[in-house]
């Protein structure tokens, strides 16, 4: 018999998945109106498997593979030089995702958004 390691995420109520897929790297700063429903729902993000994560998500806008079979995907959730040229890595807000050696979601960390100017 086999048993699969994760869960599938459920819906996140308040969040709009189809403006954060449509944001890629958060340049048209449509991703900060989804932060507080996401934030709200981490905890539905422990545990998922990437596929299900990127289902929701969308590709990672960076992905960092680390010891072994870890890996963490970025998601930026503001403008920042991440937006010029080749998506260089940016100091830009983002949530964080760290997956652990059975492919599942061990770590949500999400960066406090720069205020907004007047």
């Amino acid at each position: 018999m086999l048993v699969s390691c994760g869960h599938a995420l459920p819906q996140i109520p308040g969040f709009d998945a189809a403006t954060w897929r449509a944001d890629p790297y958060a340049c048209r700063d449509q991703r900060r109106a989804a932060i507080a429903a996401l934030t709200r729902s981490r905890e539905h993000l422990y545990e998922a498997r990437a596929d299900d994560v990127t289902a929701l998500l969308g590709p990672p806008d960076e992905e960092e593979l680390r010891a072994g079979t870890e890996k963490a995907y970025y998601y930026y959730l503001e403008p920042g030089t991440q937006c010029q040229g080749r998506h260089a890595r940016s100091g830009a807000a983002c949530i964080s995702l760290r997956f652990g050696p059975l492919g599942t979601v061990t770590e949500v960390l999400i960066d406090p958004l720069t205020p907004a100017k007047p």
